[in-house]
This record gives C-alpha cells, sequence and structure tokens, in this order.
C-alpha cells in the first residue's frame, strides 16, 4: 500500500481504491466499511461515492504503524 500515489487533499473513487491503491478487490472494502475496518465513505450524489483522501493516508499510516 503506497500513500505517496494519493493526492494530499481532495477525493478518491472505488475505482481508484480497489486494486490500484488498495490490494483488495470491490466486495472486500465494503465488508471492510461495514465491520468499521476502513473509513466511511461520503456520498456526493445518488451515484456518486468518494473517501476523503486525508481519511484513507491516516487509515494506511495506522496499518503500517500496527504491522
Amino acid at each position: 500500500m503506497e500513500s505517496h500515489n494519493i493526492p494530499s487533499t481532495g477525493y478518491l473513487r472505488q475505482a481508484q481504491l480497489v486494486g490500484h491503491i488498495l490490494p483488495i478487490g470491490a466486495t472486500t472494502l465494503w465488508r471492510w466499511v461495514k465491520q468499521g475496518k476502513f473509513p466511511q465513505p461520503i456520498k456526493l450524489s445518488e451515484r456518486v461515492t468518494v473517501w476523503r483522501c486525508e481519511d484513507v493516508k491516516a487509515w494506511m499510516d495506522q496499518q503500517r504503524a500496527a504491522a
């Protein structure tokens, strides 16, 4: 998991996260969200769901620190 590919601010969509930033599939991503293991997304519109870059970076830092 490389956080240097993530902008310092802004939003990431599922397609940017799954398989690119995170080595997991969409099902795992949503399972982690539901279980509270990954940050909650933000709903920008009916069809657009995003994650804050800052939240994803913080989560990745926590994972590295715990390893």
